[in-house]
């Protein structure tokens, strides 16, 4: 006599197929062996990948300052004392510290090449890691940073900032 399986029955079935592949594709295996786990980075190895990454930054905002040498950046007036202005295109942060004192830096983080978001109370914030700049020089106030922004030459032309 053949047996006939119920609906119930298949629907079950189905679920415990699909219960238990989801815990074979979840399950971690517990430990790793020496030749499966990943070797963590020593910190040797850490401090080069972050000098290298600084390099990448700071070669990219140099090749896009360049491209636009002689161009209008924005006007003094537009400089908030002790802020600042952040450009995208290329990308340099201009800087007004004090009443007339006016500079310019590399817009890209060489913590990991985001762009710097704003300028307040005389500090770029770069909003990816936290990293903070002074506005005065570039250099860092607070990591993870661990190099400052370079400077990037201007000229100040009447009530324009150019790009020198």
């Amino acid at each position: 006599m053949s047996r006939t399986v119920g609906r119930r029955e298949v629907i079950a079935g189905g679920g415990l197929v699909a219960v238990g592949g989801i815990l074979v594709a979840c399950g971690g295996g517990g430990s790793a062996t020496e030749e499966t786990a990943a070797p963590s980075p020593s910190e040797a190895e850490t401090a080069d990948e972050t000098a290298e990454e600084a390099e990448v930054a700071e070669d990219i905002a140099e090749e896009e300052v360049q491209q636009d040498q002689g161009d209008a950046l924005v006007a003094v007036s537009e400089v908030p004392v002790e802020g600042g202005v952040v450009f995208p295109d290329p990308a340099v942060v201009v800087t007004q510290p004090a009443a007339g004192d006016i500079k310019c830096f590399s817009a890209v983080c060489p913590h990991q090449g985001c762009l710097v978001a704003s300028v307040e109370a005389n500090e770029i914030l770069c909003p990816c890691h936290g990293s903070l700049f002074s506005a005065q020089d570039g250099s860092v106030i607070q990591g993870p940073a661990r190099q400052g922004l370079p400077p990037v030459d201007i000229a100040v032309e009447g009530d324009s900032v150019i790009l020198g």
